[in-house]
């Protein structure tokens, strides 16, 4: 599971400034709920100063995207429009104590909003649609101006990191190949090299088998391996998850106990199956098994 700061919990758990703000004159939308985030943030700016005297939001997301978007409200409340677009999602991550490398998307979708509500209020067209031919990443829908800007503010430098930070190439991966080139002329720009075997190197020298040097059986044996470390902590909340079936990049699970039906389970499978894809060096998506049944039953109809 992610290592969460103190403050990531203090305003996940009690966050600043959440809900409408009915006298809004600068509101800015991003994100979609098909990708599991969403965020509206909603500001009050004086028309003689153009300084925000107020900020609220209202997100659908994880913890990390409530904390980001708590936090961020705090910090632009009193700046004048012209600073507060000069927020990056590295302070938002800083006044939070940090996030989790696999959270920081939620920083950079805040960052989006921010610059989305300006747009809003000074009559100009901010776009988070694509030019033809710009789109990156069909999942999540992130486009090559933000992957390479993400990559520049953030000095990234692998696949994984983009994913981290974007969401973009998250899903079917179809997508590196385009995140790739762009990440080839960001570090030649730096006077660096891009080599995309390098976490597998990186894993191998640590004694873990590429993805495609394991047969199906090593690969299941695997995860089921990666599940035991995990089943600890779910026991002691009188919980457990069992392997159901593994079907190409798509595991399914059983949540048993107090995990199953639990508020938290979305949030709890999406820890297992961060954890699975740094594990196992490949990206997976995990699903309750009685997804997987109705998913599975439709498609025999």
């Amino acid at each position: 599971m992610w290592d969460y700061s103190d403050k990531v919990k203090e305003h996940f758990f009690s966050p600043r400034n959440s809900g409408a703000l009915e006298d809004a004159n600068a509101v800015g939308d991003v994100g979609s709920l098909n990708c599991g985030d969403a965020l509206r943030l909603m500001l009050k700016v004086d028309p003689e100063t153009e300084t925000i005297r107020d900020a609220r939001f209202q997100t659908f997301g994880c913890g990390s995207a409530i904390a980001s978007s708590s936090a961020l409200t705090e910090i632009i409340k009193g700046m004048t429009l012209d600073a507060a677009l000069k927020v990056s999602n590295q302070d938002i991550a800083d006044y939070l104590d940090g996030l989790p490398p696999e959270k920081m998307h939620c920083s950079v979708m805040g960052r989006e909003a921010l610059q989305a509500a300006v747009a809003n209020y000074r009559g100009e067209e901010w776009k988070d649609d694509h030019e033809e031919g710009a789109l990156i990443c069909k999942c999540f829908a992130i486009d090559a101006v933000l992957i390479e800007e993400t990559v520049r503010a953030n000095n990234l430098s692998s696949v994984e990191d983009v994913i981290n930070y974007t969401k973009a190439g998250g899903g079917c991966s179809s997508c590196h190949e385009g995140i790739e080139e762009i990440l080839s002329k960001v570090l030649a720009e730096r006077g660096e090299t891009f080599n995309p075997h390098a976490v597998v190197l990186q894993e191998e020298a640590a004694g873990k088998p590429a993805p495609g040097k394991m047969n199906n059986l090593q690969r299941i044996k695997r995860i089921e391996m990666i599940l035991d470390g995990i089943r600890p902590q779910l026991q002691r909340d009188h919980g457990d998850i069992e392997l159901v079936d593994v079907d190409g990049k798509t595991i399914y699970v059983n949540m048993i106990g107090a995990c199953s039906g639990c508020q938290m389970e979305a949030q709890t499978l999406q820890g297992i199956q961060a954890k699975l894809i740094e594990d196992l060096g490949e990206f997976v998506k995990v699903v309750p098994s009685r997804a997987g049944s109705y998913a599975r039953a439709a498609s025999h109809v």
